[in-house]
């Protein structure tokens, strides 16, 4: 299905913000043997940032590892396939694993991962850029 206009609209951070804990599941993105690679993971928004689970041996870890900040950048969307009506939302921020043992085992509890394995590293994105836009059809086709 093609050829219906779409009016995209800037979202402003608070709603990008907002819409990107409306959804569990995005997308992060970080560098890996010095080239961007892309991880599913499932997500919790606290305080505007970005809270995500992974396991010993990823290379997510190894990005935002060591004690130190590291870049990442997270996408999530929901975007209607047939309308094409929906919204993206993209933050790229500071990120470190979460060492506070009870702040990390609250956000353990609160992320149902996906994936049958145990995902024992918490990590906090600190959004620097959070851009959204949301998708308004100009014309539904015919069968919507």
């Amino acid at each position: 299905m093609s050829g219906y206009p779409q009016a995209m609209q800037e979202l402003s951070r608070t709603e990008a913000l907002l819409r990107l804990g409306s959804v569990s599941f995005g997308r992060v993105v970080f560098t890996h043997r010095a080239l961007p690679a892309i991880r599913p993971v499932n997500h919790i928004t606290d305080n505007g940032r970005v809270i995500f689970r992974t396991h010993e041996g990823t290379a997510i870890l190894g990005a935002a590892g060591a004690g130190r900040a590291t870049v990442l950048a997270y996408q999530a969307d929901n975007i209607d396939p047939v309308t094409r009506a929906g919204w993206n939302v993209v933050v790229t921020g500071l990120a470190r694993i979460v060492d506070d043992p009870r702040e990390a085992a609250r956000y353990r509890e609160a992320i149902r991962s996906w994936p049958d394995r145990e995902m024992e590293y918490v990590i906090a994105i600190d959004p620097q850029i959070v851009a959204g836009f949301e998708l308004h059809p100009d014309h539904l086709p015919p069968d919507a």
